[in-house]
């Protein structure tokens, strides 16, 4: 599935259930949320097609120094076919080792590129008419000033991750005070209904054993 089709079918989703509709949720919006919510491979593309265009460049420049007679600039096709054939003979251990961690390493780095959807710390807001995109930073900000004035706790006191799926609410109480867990939950996922992300992630709330002096 594609990056399009997977973003369309959570805008489908929503739309069907009967929600207040995101911004753009015609198909011809849904490329553009697409890009503010997911990494461009452009980079990853760039550099595959240079390391080709180099290696191809490299291979037509050696056959044409051979065809025409001339000693070969850099190593012989032959020579270098058959030191690959041979191997690991004739190369320490360390080296063929090294070199190859390092194919792997790149080999990897492609892979995860092509394979891993690449989606950005963000979320869509529902508005019906302009597209909203925030940061899942901006979105921790608000959930942990609605926890620390649920639990009366410092800023210092509230820590808030947010990712796709899951809000993490971690709270250390002041030291005395009792910390109603419930009611941090419920001012948080009030929160979140009011500004209605999608795709609408769950809320976990973690109450810290030990307290905080209070000032």
């Amino acid at each position: 599935m594609t990056q399009d089709q997977e973003t369309q079918q959570v805008i489908a989703a929503n739309f069907s259930a009967g929600a207040t509709p995101v911004a753009g949720e015609d198909p011809g919006m849904s490329r553009i949320l697409r890009r503010e919510t997911h990494s461009s491979r452009a980079g990853a593309s760039v550099i595959a097609a240079i390391l080709v265009i180099v290696l191809c460049g490299y291979a037509l420049l050696e056959a044409g120094v051979r065809a025409i007679g001339q000693p070969p600039w850099l190593i012989d096709p032959t020579t270098a076919a058959e030191r690959i054939i041979a191997l690991p003979n004739g190369i320490s251990p360390l080296l063929l080792g090294a070199s190859g961690a390092v194919v792997a390493m790149a080999g990897l780095f492609f892979l995860l590129h092509a394979v891993l959807p690449g989606r950005r710390a963000r979320h869509l807001l529902r508005d019906p008419r302009t597209a909203v995109v925030v940061d899942d930073e901006v979105l921790a900000s608000a959930l942990a000033r609605r926890a620390r004035t649920a639990a009366n706790v410092t800023q210092e006191q509230v820590m808030v991750v947010v990712s796709r799926q899951l809000v993490v609410v971690n709270v250390r109480p002041t030291s005395g005070s009792r910390v109603s867990e419930e009611a941090v939950l419920t001012a948080v996922q009030a929160e979140l209904e009011q500004m209605s992300p999608v795709p609408m992630p769950a809320v976990r709330v973690n109450l810290a054993t030990s307290g905080v002096i209070g000032a």
